[in-house]
């Protein structure tokens, strides 16, 4: 054990560390597969998989090899030169997307703010204002420019916020309709909300807005940072609607673990850039490109969106069941493994009791327990996590 105790990393991270995240009382040292161990040597199921990211697994063999190596033969050189990893992912990412044109960042908000400059450039360009359209209930980011998408909340002390955005009801063809005019840059969309709660996207509603960004030249933009790469059963979630975005954004899972963000845009809005319109330092150096191809290889190699969509039906199935018992459940909802379950409390007390009984989970949305594991995680681990779940209410609810 390091020479520090536990209760001292939390005194380093109170008196040095900017006072922004909630963070559990936990200093984890350690990862493998569905499982992670905290310095005093307590292991726990990780059904958060670092919100989302680890869709792989903590620290799976295949990925680490492939950072190893790649960090003994060339970790970063900037964007003024061309690297291997990053023409290959580039590649692989256009192929797999159907898109033409790919961009890499750092994280999900820089790929966003990229996403809003991109659809600005090609908006102007054919005499369209710049206004950006998000929903209500999104995330899209922290930056200033996306946390104008999202929820006031999140607004609050950080004004002025940037002008051009505009909020309609998730869900509302009738209002996005309403809120359509020559100024509209974009639209962009979860197609399954992550931090909102785990609602998905009306397939009607997603193909009105195919129609119209056509009719009106507007862009669209598909946020799959959280429901991408595997999570919901396809490589990207448009597939399950069958609905093409001019933009999609990625990250988390992207890197098996290490910060990649990527902008994935068709040749329409793509033509429009010219060299100096956007850049980046670290953004797709060796190092995350690597990783990221190494994480590829692990969805298709051990058939991980079959695993994660078997897996995630089985989850709700076995949830649904016990809905008319006296859990407060009120709807459990998802695709595949981003799964969510409403309660008629709030559920950051039950995520702290999950904790103390050896389960790593996430309260979001006041209400919501979000379920997004390893995509390789065991029916085993599945099951004992429900089972702490239900345990945890009793306990919290003295039924």
């Amino acid at each position: 054990m390091n020479s520090h105790s536990f209760i001292d990393y939390q005194e380093l991270d109170h008196q040095y560390y900017l006072p922004v995240f909630k963070r559990l009382p936990l200093t984890l040292v350690r990862g493998r597969g569905s499982r992670v161990w905290d310095d005093r040597g307590n292991e726990y199921i990780d059904v958060m998989a670092g919100i989302a990211v680890n869709s792989a697994g903590h620290c799976h063999p295949h990925i680490v090899e492939a950072i190893q190596k790649q960090a003994a033969e060339l970790i970063h050189i900037s964007n003024f030169f061309i690297s291997k990893p990053q023409m290959l992912l580039a590649e692989r990412l256009a192929r797999r997307s159907g898109m033409d044109r790919v961009f890499f960042a750092n994280s999900g908000a820089e790929s966003n703010e990229g996403a809003i400059k991109i659809a600005r450039k090609y908006a102007h360009h054919h005499k369209r204002g710049g206004d950006i359209i998000s929903f209500t209930g999104s995330f899209h980011g922290r930056t200033m420019a996306t946390i104008a998408t999202g929820k006031k909340k999140m607004q609050e002390g950080f004004e002025p916020i940037p002008k051009g955005f505009r909020q309609v009801e998730f869900n509302n063809l009738e209002a996005l309709r309403n809120a359509i005019d020559p100024d509209v840059a974009a639209i962009i969309i979860e197609p399954v909300q992550g931090e909102g709660g785990i609602h998905l996207a009306d397939p009607s509603f997603m193909r009105a807005l195919r129609e119209i960004c056509d009719e009106k030249n507007i862009v669209l933009i598909f946020d799959e940072i959280q429901c991408g790469m595997g999570r919901t059963g396809y490589f990207f979630t448009k597939e399950y609607f069958g609905v093409e975005p001019d933009i999609l954004t990625a990250a988390k899972a992207l890197g098996g673990g290490v910060p990649i963000g990527a902008i994935l845009t068709n040749e329409k809005v793509a033509g429009t850039l010219e060299a100096g319109d956007h850049g980046t330092t670290f953004g797709g150096n060796p190092l995350v490109t690597a990783a990221a191809l190494a994480t590829i290889e692990v969805i298709d190699q051990e058939d991980l969106m079959a695993t994660a969509w078997e897996k995630g039906e089985w989850l709700k199935q076995q949830i649904q069941q016990n809905k008319t018992k006296p859990y407060g459940i009120r709807e459990v909802r998802g695709l595949g493994l981003m799964v969510g379950i409403e309660f008629e409390f709030e559920t950051k007390p039950l995520m702290q009791k999950m904790l103390e009984k050896g389960v790593l989970a996430n309260a979001t949305a006041e209400n919501v327990l979000r379920l997004v594991p390893p995509l390789n995680i065991p029916y085993e681990d599945l099951e004992r996590t429900l089972e702490v779940m239900y345990e945890s209410i009793k306990e919290i609810r003295s039924i």
